[in-house]
């Protein structure tokens, strides 16, 4: 490991996770590579065992020198956001690409991987990461990589991202064959006081929280190729005229 003392040491190490993140590196891709079992690799990211050339040929996969990597570790870190101004998700709600791609960015995947997904021109990327990151939304990393400055368990509270949903995102929901075989879907009726509902709130909020740790295990361990998928969590007071009318 680099003759550097603890603090710093440890500062590398995690510059490097993010690095190795940053670029799509899981644990048994990084195993995979470097022809090593995945505890190793694992031990090595937790700095046992580490030795110079592991180190750098890690660095290496990460497409950083070691002098990129020590400036990284240098940074102040930089706690994230728990919402978003009305600037940001203003600027977020106008601009469809720039929305997505930040919200691939929040879930952990890759610029390169999202631009490759949709066939977007690397100039097209690239102006659009720099707006992201003059909105103080993510910070560039050196080699290419980007991070979110933004916790992924984020509430979109504001109109205008409310507002794209309803007009982006919600169209895709409502033309959904729900009588098809592999729709995958669940629904419940049931009633509920103020303090229930409040309740479910909460139960659903948790249940996107467990979602987002399934994406994040799923990028990681899986060897099957990974298609984008749109997931809503929903509740709403249920309008009973439309089922009155229907009974005899």
């Amino acid at each position: 490991m680099p003759n550097h003392p603890g603090g710093q040491t440890a500062n590398l190490l995690a510059a490097l996770r993010r690095a190795l993140r940053g670029e799509g590196w899981t644990i048994r891709k990084l195993a995979d590579k470097l022809e090593v079992g995945e505890a190793t690799v694992k031990r090595w990211l937790a700095g046992k065992g580490l030795a110079v050339r592991q180190f750098e040929a890690l660095a290496e996969l990460a497409d950083l020198s070691f002098a990129e990597l020590a400036e990284v570790a240098g940074r102040p870190q930089r706690h994230l956001a728990q919402e978003l101004t009305l600037a940001q998700e203003t600027a977020l709600s106008e601009d469809s690409l720039l929305s997505f791609l930040f919200m691939a960015i929040v879930g952990g995947e890759t610029w390169n991987e999202f631009a490759a997904d949709f066939g977007i021109p690397e100039t097209q990327i690239e102006a659009a990461l720099v707006r992201l990151e003059k909105l103080a939304l993510i910070d560039r990393l050196p080699g290419g990589g980007a991070r979110s400055l933004v916790d992924r368990t984020i509430l979109w509270r504001k109109t205008p991202l409310r507002a794209r949903f309803e007009t982006a995102m919600k169209p895709q929901f409502l033309a959904m064959d729900f009588a098809a075989l592999d729709a995958v879907y669940a629904s419940e009726v049931l009633k509920l006081s103020k303090r229930g509902a409040a309740a479910l709130a909460e139960m659903i909020e948790r249940h996107r929280r467990e979602v987002h740790r399934l994406a994040e295990s799923d990028r990681r361990d899986s060897l099957l190729p990974r298609r984008w998928h749109a997931v809503l969590f929903a509740a709403r007071q249920l309008d009973t005229n439309g089922l009155k009318e229907s009974m005899p």
